[in-house]
């Protein structure tokens, strides 16, 4: 019989990949026909882009020989450009198109930054609930993730943080809108982890792939109006929410030039550079569809206002955050989360993913809490979630 050869310690260690695990908890099963299971467990869109789009990336596959090329490591010129200019104009900042990075999507942008950041041993903040992906990228390279704790509203706090930085700590990593809790973080917050990250001589990272869904109006922080807001400050993004593009994988690194320059090597390293058919749709996408994903906010908007209006009718269930794709709730069973989603998924069919897997191992908050991923389901179907959520009792 043939042994497993080693393993790297550190992948051993890290956890599977928490929306693979919650699929096989349906694999080979059957739902009734009056009762279809309803999945609310991964954050992606599941319909096509719009035929334009498509259009665009059919032509250039069919009439642009350089698309099926190696292009630019740091991703096409035109698409770094009008990121650029319409980044300068949205955050009323000065960013040019050599402070942009294209990325095979938004985790590899996050892999690519910590990678040219942090090695082994050192350390990187993530507030709880964590996003389980960074998380896991951490683990794989032997960094220490330090949770810190947000409290009821969900919303980090930088003197919290100010108490965790020891000489191992490298970077801040902040998800707003946040996945998985949906809250979007105040400016004032991101202002205040600017200024602990450049006084203490770290990064602050900020995920912004939910921005194009963020409820408010104007800007969402001023970190870009800063003239120095290279010195410590990363944004990352990702083109697979707004556009519809999860399949194509296109993300974006925001950041010094000199960052851009260590990043370069691991974007080399591991994919040479992005998907080019992916970044001429992203780039379609800016320049023809902004109507078009002012409607789509719109719409989650207003899935997300019948998630709020729904929760008042489960008096029992805690509402924590809403937003973007996301709601983020307490159960009130007296079970593990990770029990109560098993049970959900044979009782009511409906898929969610437990809080254990956005929370440090063994946390009582992770116990009780949930995360629903609501974007993929229109407002019918989430008035039938809360009919069945109503009658569920595991």
């Amino acid at each position: 019989m043939t042994q497993l050869k080693p393993l790297n310690p550190a992948m051993a260690a890290t956890n599977p990949p928490p929306v693979m695990e919650a699929r096989r908890w349906i694999a080979g099963l059957t739902f009734p026909a009056d009762r279809p299971l309803i999945n609310v467990s991964q954050a992606a869109p599941v319909d096509l882009p719009p035929e334009g789009l498509r259009q665009a990336i059919a032509d250039a596959s069919l009439y642009d020989a350089n698309a099926h090329l190696y292009g630019p490591v740091l991703g096409l010129p035109a698409l770094r450009a009008e990121i650029a200019s319409q980044w300068s104009l949205a955050y009323g900042g000065a960013i040019a198109p050599e402070q942009v990075a294209i990325t095979q999507g938004c985790n590899q942008a996050f892999c690519a930054v910590l990678s040219t950041l942090a090695g082994a041993g050192d350390e990187v903040i993530l507030p709880t609930p964590w996003y389980f992906n960074h998380k896991m990228w951490l683990d794989m390279a032997g960094l220490s993730a330090i949770p810190l704790a947000t409290g009821s509203d969900l919303i980090p706090q930088a003197e919290a943080a100010a108490a965790l930085i020891t000489p191992r700590t490298r970077a801040i990593v902040l998800v707003s809108p946040n996945n998985p809790g949906g809250v979007e973080y105040p400016v004032e917050t991101l202002a205040a982890f600017r200024d602990l990250a450049r006084a203490r001589g770290l990064a602050l990272i900020v995920d912004e792939t939910y921005r194009d869904f963020d409820g408010r109006t104007g800007r969402p922080h001023d970190l870009f109006t800063d003239p120095d807001w290279d010195d410590c400050f990363i944004q990352l993004y990702s083109f697979s929410k707004a556009y519809r593009l999860t399949g194509h994988r296109v993300g974006s690194i925001v950041a010094s030039t000199a960052r851009l320059a260590e990043v370069e090597k691991f974007l080399d390293t591991v994919a040479i550079c992005p998907s080019q058919l992916g970044q001429i749709g992203a780039l379609w996408g800016m320049r023809n569809l902004a109507q078009w994903v002012a409607g789509e906010r719109d719409e989650i908007l207003a899935r997300r206002d019948a998630m709020v209006e729904g929760f008042h009718t489960l008096s029992d269930w805690k509402l924590l955050g809403c937003g973007a794709y996301f709601a983020y709730v307490e159960h009130p069973f007296d079970l593990s989360s990770e029990e109560v989603c098993k049970a959900a998924v044979t009782q009511a069919s409906v898929l969610m993913l437990p809080g254990s897997m956005f929370q440090p191992e063994g946390s009582p908050e992770g116990r009780r809490q949930i995360r629903i991923a609501f974007a993929n389901i229109d407002r019918v179907g989430i008035a039938e979630l809360f009919r069945r959520l109503a009658t569920f009792h595991p």
